[in-house]
Parts: C-alpha cells; structure tokens; sequence
C-alpha cells in the first residue's frame, strides 16, 4: 500500500491510495474523507507491473504536467502508467455497478463501496508506457518525486536520480551519490529556501543530509533501516517517529542555534585538480558571469558560476559518477544561443571528467540565466555516457577467485579533436584523444545520440606514463584537413602524430558494426622531440597567422620550451602525405623555481606560465628568445592547471583572463598583457 497525492485536489479531503495485489497487478483507488461517515472510496484504475521476483509496487506520484502516473516497484523499475483513460473506464465502471446509467447519488454510492472491486473487470488493465528497468538496482525504488518538471527517484543503492519525461518515455539526465557511506536513502525534500535534503539511514542511525552545505543537519540514533517512519521538521523543532520490534517509537527535539558560522563555503573537500572555463552568460541586472567547472581528488566535478563583481563563487551542480579522482576535463563545445528551452542566452556543452580508474564520463550541460535564483544562472546536466577499459572485468563471474594482472590506468589528459564531424553517418561522431598512466595514447569516439562511448584507437609508443596530449586542426592550402595530435611523456619528450587516417578507418567501422570495435593501431608518431630532462606537466599548441604552430611546453625541473612547427602536406590522403618540421626551438632553463604546471600561448608573440612556486610569468617570445615581461603572485598553493581566455572591452581593448587551481581557486586579469 502507498498513498500519492492528486494534483489540483486538497490533501485533507482526497488522496489516491495505491494497492498491489496477486500477478502484478496495482490498483488505484480514491479515498475521500467525509467527516462524521464512513470514507468513500472509487476504483480509477488497473496496472500490470513487469514480471520479477517480487513484484509489487512501492512508491508513486502523480505528474503535475499531464495525467500520468510515476511509480517504482521493488526490483528498483521506474514506470510511468497512463490515467486519463482509466478515470474515463472509471466513471463508466460506477455506472455499470448501480445497475442503471444514471449517475448515481451518494447515498446510493456510499452503499455499493463494499462492492467496488467486484466490478474490476469492467476497467482496463493498463501496461507501462515508459519503463527503466532495474534503474536502482535489485533494493528497490524508495521514492519518486516531481519538483520543476522533473522526477527524481531515490533507491537503496546509495544514489537519487533525475528523470525527465519526453514524448512519455523516461530519460535519465543525471545521477547523485549523497556522501559516502549513506546506502539507504528513502526520500528527498525541496526546502522553499532552494535546499534539497536527503532523508536516509546511514549505519544505525537516521540521517538528514544537505546538498547545499554538504553535511549532516540531524543525526539520529534508532538502529538502522525501518520500513516504518515518519519525520516532521519545523524552525522550532523535529521529530521522527519510527517502528522497532513492535513499538513505535518517537524522537523529539527542539531546534538549537547554530554556533558554527561558515565564513567562506568550499568548493571541494581535496585538492582541485583541473579546472575549465565553460563560457559567460549574460542575466539582466548582473555582469557576465562566468561559468566554470572543475575537478577534484575527493571524486567530484563541479559546475559553478564565479562572478567579477562580487568575486564569490557559487556551485550550480555537482557531478558524483567517478570512483575515484578526477583528473582531467575537456569541453566540445560551447556552443551559443539557440539551444531550445533555453532561450537566447544560453550555453551548451559537451564536458568529458576523466582521471583514476581508467573511467570517462560525458555530460552535456545547459546553462541559462535564471535571475531568481541565488547563482543567476541555471545548469541542467544530461548524463551522456561512460567508458571504463576494465568493465569486462566488472562483468566477470567469480572474480574474486581471480587476479587482476593489469595496474589500474589513470587518464593525466584529455583533449577533443576538433571538427571532426563527418559527411559518412548520419549523426556526427565527436573524437577523444587521451594520455594514459600506463604508456599508451588512446581515442574515443561518442555518438552522443546513442549515447556510446567507445574506444576506437590506441598506441603504446611512449612506453611510459603520458602526461599530456594536445589535439589541433591544419587546413592546407586546397582546403585539405589533417587532424594532428601532441602527446608528452614523462621521459620530456613530445611525439606529434597524424590522426586523420585512423578517425576516418574508425567511422567506417563503426558505421559497419553499429557502434562496436576493437580499437585500432594508431600507427607511428610523424615526429617525436625530447624538450626536457623529465615530464612534461604543462602543454599547449596554437597556431600562428603563416599557418604554422607553436608549441609551448612545461617541466619539473622549472623549465619552459617553445619549439615552432612547420606542417607540409603531400598531394595523396594518407598519413604518409603528412610532414613535420621544427622550424625554431627555444628553451628557458629555471624559469620558474619549481614545477610548470601550466602554460599558455596567448598571442603569437606573448606566453604565460604558472607554477608550484605560486608565480604567473608573462613571457615575450621573438628573436631574442623569452623575455620576462611581469611576474603576478598568486595565492593558491599546489598549483595543478590554468585556463584562459580573452574579452573585447570597451574601446576593442583585449583583457586576459586566468583561473588558476589547486589547493582553492583563484581568477586574475590584466590589460598590460
């Protein structure tokens, strides 16, 4: 049994009453209260549940935006019933019941109750419209809730999910893990304020979990998991009552004042690995606000907007689906305005989260002013796809009888191959190159439509851990396209290599095999270059007006190298078509007093470095070498990664922007670059 709420209808007076019975099936009655009498009770409806072990229903709700019904049941099965045909059969059934067509009193009604469900028949029995089948696993499906055109659904496998509702089939946008440890979460709570908590158990006790501050508000000890419980909460006080061993049991308490005052909110609970600039959006009212994400050792993403003028930084969402750090990030896109449901303003992208466990996750993020929120901007997340080279292990029987040979693989790097949409399938593949711990340097290819993510090439030329790779574009000068890719090792040297022919081989075998492969050989690299004693920790290509490339490098052993690239294509398609030539080369030793970790070529003639010993260099690079211009301390320890970008001002003046991350987050800016 399980009660819903009917939309447009009082609580106090009405309520619709869910039963699962013998076969599958779920009948829905109306329950009205009269006072003083006996309640009245109508049968609107008869569903067919999917066949299982234990089929029964235990949650639904009732979709404010159409008249369907949302239900989960205890394989942990989202489903979606329709309802307008059954209140139809329903009051048609009521007829056929009083033995007349007339429509029946309510004195006469209240008598035929007892007799409601001997009429059954007369309705429909109704089969999903929409299934998800096993979405939370063999635990059970919790609780399904509407909020803002959405459902989200909570299980007993530790995660709650939004799911949105298209053409009246369900579609997963995303997925949440709460913190660790809370396994059981039973349900989930929009506060007015815009807080959503999570109501679960966690070990022997209940707990009341906020997503904004990330913490526990209330804890309490009842003994672990109970079927039966029920929590009120007010600004005066809380209880929970519960059922254990036949007694029901309440907890009381009176609300206490905070004596924590949380001056500054952290973004992450570890260090910030990785961080990339997404776009700005513009909201009436404010200045551009910057929409950022970022990565971090405690298995997180976030998506946050970090504002000039107020120069506070407000997380929009965050991404759990990592098992372990996150490392490396890489946007395909964005894209601007035009994306529908968004209006005019809005941001659209692709984010790939890669780092330990040989795991990728894609996303696509929507982002769009929304003036009444707190942050100004809001951020819808569609969980795309996922890939891990290990997942044939996961799918092993008796696995750990087993032992698993090959080291866990950590992706250092990614970079999306640009403009590689083709004319051969209908739906446009997107490219992935990644730099690998184990030695190798790997592409992907997504099928954002079938949501696949598959491994399409790879090569073990390095033969040591790669630390960065770097994808970029030449066009010649008949129009041809050559897609190159930069990859660094930790031995300091840099391998360049032409990727066309193995991105082209991949499509036609995808477009044969629907989307399955074995991945191909990548093939020798064109050109490889040793630029430092050891590894190479910072990394980035540019190209430059003569259609030449240049190429700018950091170490750990503080030193900066620029080498200029000279690209000559031969009249034939294949990668043997394809020559490369170091036209200059330069190197700075000790530019920095400790490790590079981030580098950038801002104009033909202007290169920014940053690193572990907490300075940003603008360097001048022409034919007297690297020339220090300025040198910025910043305040983040650590240093991990820095992007930048470029906005016309007022006047058609450039001013540079950096994020710099690492133990915290901090933006810089200047004109004098």
């Amino acid at each position: 049994l399980s009660w819903a709420h009917r939309p447009g209808l009082s609580p106090a007076a009405a309520a619709a009453l869910l039963v699962s019975g013998p076969e599958g099936e779920m009948l829905w009655l109306d329950v009205a209260h009269r006072p003083g009498r006996a309640p009245w009770v109508r049968l609107m409806g008869r569903y067919l549940l999917p066949p299982c072990k234990q089929r029964w229903h235990t949650c639904a709700a009732f979709l404010p935006q159409g008249e369907l019904l949302v239900c989960g049941d205890r394989r942990g099965s989202l489903l979606v019933f329709p309802c307008s045909s059954s209140s139809a059969w329903a009051a048609e059934s009521t007829t056929i019941a009083s033995g007349g067509t007339d429509p029946v009193s309510e004195e006469s009604r209240s008598e035929l109750e007892p007799s409601c469900l001997l009429h059954k028949g007369a309705l429909p029995l109704e089969s999903p419209l929409s299934l998800l089948f096993g979405l939370h696993g063999k635990t059970g499906v919790t609780s399904v809730t509407c909020h803002k055109g959405y459902i989200y659904s909570t299980g007993r496998d530790g995660v709650y999910r939004q799911v949105r509702l298209q053409d009246q089939q369900l579609e997963v946008l995303w997925k949440h893990r709460p913190c660790k440890g809370l396994q059981w979460i039973e349900e989930l709570r929009f506060t007015p304020d815009g807080d959503l908590l999570v109501l679960g158990f966690h070990a022997d006790n209940f707990v009341v979990w906020s997503s904004r501050t990330g913490e526990n508000l209330h804890c309490i000890p009842c003994g672990g998991g109970h079927r039966s419980w029920s929590y009120c909460s007010s600004p005066l006080a809380e209880a929970f009552a519960f059922i254990k061993s036949g007694d029901v049991m309440l907890y009381c308490r009176e609300a206490e004042p905070c004596e924590q005052q949380v001056l500054l909110a952290s973004l992450h609970g570890r260090e910030i690995t990785c961080v990339r600039r997404l776009g700005a959006v513009e909201v009436p009212g404010h200045t551009a606000l910057n929409v950022l994400v970022t990565g971090s050792e405690d298995t997180t993403a976030c998506v946050l907007v970090l504002s000039e003028h107020s120069r506070a930084a407000v997380p929009l969402t965050r991404l759990s689906d990592h098992i372990s750090s996150v490392r490396t990030l890489a946007l395909a896109g964005p894209t601007g305005p035009g994306d529908a449901g968004f209006g005019d303003k809005g941001l659209s992208a692709l984010l790939f989260s890669a780092g330990g466990r040989a795991q990728i996750e894609c996303y696509r993020l929507l982002c769009a002013g929304d003036p009444t929120s707190e942050s100004a901007v809001a951020c819808h997340v569609i969980h795309v796809a996922s890939h891990r080279l290990d997942e044939h292990w996961e799918r092993k029987k008796n696995r750990h009888k087993l032992i698993k040979m090959d080291p866990e693989t950590r992706y250092m790097s990614l970079s999306v191959v640009p403009k590689t949409t083709t004319e051969q399938l209908s739906t446009p593949w997107k490219f992935l190159a990644a730099a690998c711990s184990d030695g190798s340097v790997r592409v992907f290819g997504l099928l954002e439509a079938a949501r696949k993510l598959v491994l399409v090439a790879e090569s073990f030329h390095h033969q040591r851990c790669v630390l960065k790779v770097e994808a970029f574009l030449h066009t010649g000068t008949g129009g041809e396209r050559r897609h190159l890719l930069c990859s660094a090792a930790t031995d300091g040297s840099v391998a360049f290599w032409d990727i066309t022919s193995p991105i082209r081989d991949a499509v036609d075998t995808l477009h044969q095999t629907e989307g399955e492969m074995q991945p191909l050989a990548l093939g020798a690299p064109l050109l490889t270059v040793t630029v430092h004693s050891c590894g190479v920790n910072s990394l980035h290509v540019s190209k430059m007006p003569e259609g030449q490339y240049l190429v700018a490098s950091g170490s750990d052993d503080g030193s900066i190298h620029v080498c200029l690239l000279g690209v000559s294509l031969g009249r034939g398609e294949a990668t043997a078509g394809t020559s490369l030539q170091v036209l200059e080369r330069l190197s700075r030793p000790c530019a920095h007093a400790a490790h590079v970790t981030g580098i950038r070529v801002l104009r033909s003639d202007l290169l920014l470095s940053a690193s572990v010993d907490q300075r940003l260099i603008l360097w001048q690079w022409g034919q007297g070498g690297l020339i220090p211009l300025s040198t910025t301390f910043f305040h983040v320890p650590d240093l991990a990664e820095l992007d930048c970008w470029e906005v016309a001002e007022a006047g058609k003046e450039l001013r540079y922007y950096c994020v710099l991350c690492g133990q915290g987050l901090e933006m810089l800016s200047g004109t004098a670059l």
